[in-house]
């Protein structure tokens, strides 16, 4: 995360804490997307992704005054989210299942073109999600995310070299399945 956008969210922190509505909406606004697609990392299913997103959301929201700014907000606002999709996980204790809705088409493609890119996109998709979860969560996290391997570790309780295996291991292995 670029320095400017870290000392952005302090700033808003701040404002949050004293009781700035609009710095809490922008809190939510800058980070909603992450949130989701961490739970989507974990869920598989985009409706369980939306809720567990929204609580973890709220529930960071409600122990702002407990974020001690050891990691930055988005590492802290990210963990949270993760354990509440583990714990929807365990409440529904169901398979995970990725969904295979079609991409946005992109401007200038080939319709046959666009119909090879979705595909392959699916086919991603599916095998990112047979990954196992530290591995799957690593690859997210920083593909997705952009966080670093020491904000990654921090989201899926590990150090940060061992975010850097399961992330080799995890892109190593997406690799080897998508070429066969």
């Amino acid at each position: 995360m670029s320095q400017a956008r870290r000392d952005d969210d302090e700033t808003l922190l701040r404002g949050a804490r004293a009781g700035d509505e609009g710095a809490l909406d922008e809190l939510i606004e800058r980070h909603h997307g992450a949130a989701f697609r961490v739970a989507l990392g974990i869920l598989g299913n985009e409706a369980d992704a939306a809720d567990a997103g929204q609580e973890g959301l709220m529930r960071a929201l409600r122990a702002l005054s407990g974020f001690r700014g050891e990691a930055s907000f988005r590492t802290w606002l990210l963990a949270i989210v993760a354990n509440e999709a583990r714990s929807v996980l365990r409440r529904t204790a169901r398979r995970r299942e990725t969904p295979l809705y079609a991409d946005t088409p992109g401007p200038g493609r080939a319709a046959d073109e666009e119909v090879a890119l979705s595909a392959e996109a699916a086919r991603a998709r599916e095998l990112l999600a047979k990954l196992p979860e530290k591995q799957r969560l690593a690859v997210q996290l920083r593909i997705d995310e952009g966080l670093s391997f020491r904000e990654v570790g921090e989201i899926i309780r590990s150090s940060e070299g061992a975010a850097r295996v399961n992330y080799y291991h995890g892109i190593r292995r997406l690799r080897e399945w998508m070429e066969k």
